[in-house]
């Protein structure tokens, strides 16, 4: 059944680094587009970073020299390497795929929290 697991979320310093996983079951991930989605308290959930199904990447402005996304079809996972992490990056963070208007995930999954705090 299709399902993620989104982790690798903690507390960290401003200036530190994360690296989050998004584990997905499914014989089918090699062909989606996937995207990390964040959602900061009293902000609308945005876009943050995609990778096609071709390894293409997106970044947000926001984050774009600091954070990198990758993916390993081979184990169907998704990775969001996160470098000089500031406070304006606390969210929850989600994954999701996405093939033309269709996604991955019906509902979306738990997130991993980031905190970004000294």
């Amino acid at each position: 059944q299709v399902q993620v697991v989104e982790s690798g979320g903690g507390l960290v310093q401003p200036g530190g680094s994360l690296r989050l996983s998004c584990a997905a079951s499914g014989s089918i991930f090699s062909v989606y587009n996937w995207h990390w989605y964040r959602q900061a308290p009293g902000k609308q959930r945005e876009l943050v970073a995609t990778i096609t199904s071709g390894g293409s990447t997106n970044y947000a402005d926001s984050v774009k020299g600091r954070f990198t996304i990758s993916r390993d079809n081979a184990e169907n996972t998704v990775y969001l390497q996160m470098n000089s992490l500031k406070p304006e990056d606390t969210a929850v963070y989600y994954c999701n795929g996405q093939r033309g208007f269709s996604y991955y995930l019906k509902y979306w999954g738990q997130g991993t929290q980031v905190t970004v705090s000294s």
